[in-house]
């Protein structure tokens, strides 16, 4: 998968304590041509669907169980977006998040986290274009929100050109 663009707020550290994390992320396309966006309230930013692998997942499985998760929604992976890498010194942790998209094949109700009910997450459905708009003028309130930012509007725009591409 192409690596799109390295975000870090330091330069890696030269020992080998580093976390590393893995996830699967989505931009999916509803019948009306809409894509989920997760509202985080509490901090003011918006996220694309999607979390870590889990052990024993590979990134298709994790995807297909996070987008049930927290989107409700059964989907279908049409095609690769692409990669990011983000170092976040803060938490001595790389994660690397592979981003596809897709098609929702079935739409029900999300099943939220303790954790990402109090930070009150909501979805908002927006077409590509609204989406990148709300992306790009967030303001996010917390360290982990200002990385999301920066990573999920890069996987917005390479989408864009993807779809564009495909048309």
């Amino acid at each position: 998968m192409e690596l799109l663009k390295e975000i870090k707020d330091k330069e890696y550290p030269s020992d080998t304590t580093l976390k590393i994390r893995e996830a699967s992320r989505a931009i999916l396309f509803d019948e009306n041509d809409l894509i989920p966006l997760l509202f985080v309230s509490k901090y003011n930013y918006h996220k694309l669907p999607g979390g870590g692998i889990d052990e024993g997942e590979d990134k298709s499985q994790a995807l297909v169980r996070e987008c049930l998760e927290e989107v409700g929604s059964e989907i279908k992976v049409i095609g690769e977006i692409g990669k990011i890498i983000e170092f976040r010194s803060k938490w001595n942790l790389k994660q690397i998040s592979y981003c596809y998209y897709g098609k929702i094949i079935f739409k029900g109700n999300p099943d939220f986290t303790e954790k990402e009910l109090s930070q009150g997450f909501k979805i908002v459905w927006l077409p590509l274009k609204e989406a990148i708009f709300k992306v790009e003028n967030d303001k996010p309130e917390n360290y982990e929100g200002s990385f999301i930012q920066k990573r999920d509007l890069e996987f917005l725009k390479t989408a864009e050109q993807v779809v564009r591409e495909k048309q």
